[in-house]
């Protein structure tokens, strides 16, 4: 008896275990995120698979083959298009078959029938049929009949011999319809319901390659014509928003030019591009990375590079949502209006949930349909309840509801501490109720530049406000004292020009802010009269390095959002190396040119040249602090004068310093450039034989040791 109890008190104990198993434990994919350095954050599941759809579940007495496309309208009905079979499959919202739709009687009276349909579109008026081996599209009443058929649009446009096979198409409020056509190159092309062809666009950027432009300029005629000719990139897929905003997707562009996409966030070479009826780009990429796809392109458990995702599908889900399918990787990637990543998950396998050639997705109210090409199944996901927090999340917002939104938001951070979109919503909510400060620091953890900027421009609004005429006097007290160190310093340097005897280190020091302003005296007078010493170099040059590393340091969060710094070690070597090296390369160059600097003339007028630098990245640097991301430009503006100042004084500092004239001396930068190569390439190849060495004697060492 107590035997039987104990295995009974085992087995509540086991059940209360396992009942303690997150939910997400059960899916076959690994829901995540990216964040700001591109790696993926596991997240909890947003939708979990429910079940398979196939033919026997339809209700079909045969087997749908080669299905090309889904669609669900706004009473929840599903369609199917069967391209083997030469039909399309309308279903309830349970997946039951109501319908084929298959032969018809065309308008002309005779016995028709569809031909390899590929994608669908449904409005409260038709179901439009994409026929795409009969190249029409055809027209049918919610009951299955025959309306009428729109044939290949007809302009010179268009093109009389162009082979015309839709693939895919939607139509707006209006009855204008954007056709998809596998073979057009040109963009998405418009037309009316008529048929009537009214223009294409959103044309795809052109791919050129710098090596085919220059071979043709020397090709015949019949050469250039025979010749590849750089066409843009097809669209594949298009799906519709009810604002009439079109989302089109491409799979041909090259996986490069996707791939830096992703991180330039140019729309030029995404494969997701959001179209207003103008076919002008709107799609908002305020995300870490744009909205392509998958981020990390290398393969976790075997480190090879997969490549760019590949991809086919687009649908629109609740609340400005939107979600695109990796036909590479079998994954769905959903995003905000915004662009920011929401979930990826799915996988490749043959369990459920996963795909093994995904071809279409399609949103069904809480509910995401996948369509399996190869399996010839629908696969049904699920909304969980961490997905409904974050719908509730968006929706709250997108009603400016935001005391509400906060919680939802709140309530997605625990569970997903790593999710930076719940960050930004609680920021936005707190932004709308002028609590700025707040917002700032929910910004930061979600390194959010751009929402950031807006508070802190609301904040600087305040202080200016406080302090407005602190600011004006405190801005004329720094001229001021700037100018007056000017006369200062002229006046010092006008002294020391007819001084008899050694200069003192002071004004060898200020010297630099004559040669700054008058290059040509000043290198002659620098090199001639001995007006500067390498001790005063050595000053300019720690001045160099401190002023780098400061703007690692302190440089604000608009320029530097993740607070990375670089050591005072690393910024003296990022001076002072490529420095002597154009030092030495200078100085044996110039010697076989008749040259007149010595090594340290060469180095004493680099390091002069350097002054303007500090003078700028200091500035700049406490500038940062105070600017939004739009103003962020003006530091660039800034810290690009002093490398420009500084460029032309090292090299008319060299044409001074030798006496070159303005070509040879041109000619010995670009040498001088060529031979810091050389000398790294050197440098390189000696390090490395050295350590080959010191290995190798290592190495007898150890074995001399193990044999005693």
């Amino acid at each position: 008896m107590n035997k039987i109890i104990r295995i009974m008190l085992l087995s509540v104990c086991a059940i209360m275990l396992l009942a303690h198993f997150p939910i997400g434990a059960a899916e076959p994919y690994q829901t995540y995120t990216y964040s700001i350095d591109g790696v993926p954050l596991y997240s909890p599941a947003a939708y979990a698979p429910l079940m398979n759809v196939d033919s026997n579940y339809m209700g079909l007495s045969t087997p749908f083959d080669d299905p090309r496309d889904i669609f669900v309208d706004k009473d929840q009905r599903v369609y199917l298009s069967d391209g083997k079979n030469n039909r399309v499959i309308v279903m309830d919202k349970y997946y039951k078959v109501s319908f084929v739709i298959s032969d018809f009687i065309n308008d002309q009276g005779v016995p028709d029938k569809l031909t390899n349909p590929s994608g669908i579109f449904v409005n409260e008026d038709s179901i439009y049929v994409c026929d795409t081996d009969a190249n029409r599209i055809v027209l049918f009443d919610h009951k299955g009949e025959f309306k009428k058929i729109i044939p290949k649009p007809v302009s010179k446009l268009f093109g009389s011999d162009a082979i015309y096979k839709p693939v895919s198409m939607v139509v707006d409020e209006y009855g204008r319809l954007y056709v998809i056509s596998s073979t057009t190159y040109q963009g998405v092309i418009v037309m009316t319901e008529n048929g009537d062809f009214t223009g294409f666009i959103g044309a795809q950027k052109v791919v050129y390659n710098i090596l085919d432009i220059i071979w043709r300029r020397f090709q015949t005629e019949e050469q250039r014509k025979a010749s590849i000719q750089n066409i843009p990139t097809e669209f594949n897929n298009i799906t519709i928003d009810s604002n009439n905003l079109i989302y089109v997707t491409t799979s041909s562009i090259p996986e490069s030019k996707q791939q830096s996409a992703i991180t330039s966030k140019s729309p030029d070479y995404a494969p997701v591009k959001k179209l207003n009826a103008n076919g002008d780009e709107v799609m908002k990429r305020n995300g870490f990375f744009a909205p392509n796809g998958e981020v990390y392109v290398t393969n976790r458990s075997t480190a090879q590079i997969t490549g760019a995702s590949r991809i086919i599908d687009v649908a629109v889900g609740p609340e400005g949502t939107w979600s695109i399918v990796d036909e590479k990787r079998q994954k769905v990637f959903t995003y905000d209006s915004n662009g920011n990543l929401l979930f990826a998950f799915g996988d490749l396998g043959s369990q459920l949930g996963n795909m093994t050639s995904v071809k279409a997705i399609a949103y069904q109210g809480d509910r995401i349909l996948l369509l399996d090409k190869t399996a010839d199944v629908i696969t049904v996901y699920n909304r969980t309840e961490y997905g409904d927090i974050l719908i509730s999340a968006l929706a709250n917002e997108n009603r400016n509801n935001y005391d509400i939104a906060v919680e939802y938001w709140t309530e997605i951070l625990k569970r997903n501490s790593n999710f930076d979109a719940a960050y930004i919503g609680i920021g936005r909510s707190l932004y709308r109720e002028a609590n700025y400060r707040e917002a700032l620091k929910y910004y930061v953890s979600a390194y959010d530049t751009e929402n950031y900027s807006d508070a802190f421009r609301e904040i600087r609004k305040e202080w200016i406000s406080k302090y407005i005429l602190t600011i004006p006097i405190g801005a004329i007290i720094i001229i001021f004292l700037w100018t007056k160190f000017l006369k200062y310093a002229r006046k010092v340097n006008a002294r020391t020009a007819v001084k008899v005897g050694k200069r003192t280190f002071k004004e060898e020091l200020i010297y630099g802010f004559h040669l700054i302003f008058h290059p040509f005296d000043g290198f002659w007078d620098l090199k001639h009269e001995k007006r500067g010493s390498v001790r005063a170099s050595l000053i300019y040059i720690a001045v160099v390095v401190l002023s780098f590393f400061y703007q690692s340091i302190g440089q604000g969060y608009v320029l530097n959002p993740r607070n990375s710094y670089s050591t005072i070690v690393a910024q003296a070597l990022s001076v002072i190396v490529p420095m002597l090296l154009w030092v030495i390369a200078n100085w044996c160059l110039t010697t076989l040119f008749d040259g007149e600097g010595s090594f340290k003339d060469v180095f004493v007028a680099v390091s002069y040249s350097l002054v303007p630098l500090p003078l700028f990245i200091i500035p700049s640097t406490i500038l940062s602090n105070f600017v939004t991301v739009d103003e962020s430009q003006i530091i660039g503006f800034l810290v690009t004068i002093g490398f420009v100042w500084t460029g032309f004084l090292i090299f008319f500092g060299m044409m001074v310093t030798h006496d070159y004239t303005l070509g040879k001396n041109i000619i010995t930068s670009l040498g001088t450039i060529v031979g810091m190569g050389f000398i790294m390439f050197v440098g390189i190849l000696f390090t490395s034989l050295l350590s080959k060495v010191l290995s190798f004697v290592t190495q007898i060492v150890t074995e001399i040791s193990f044999r005693i």
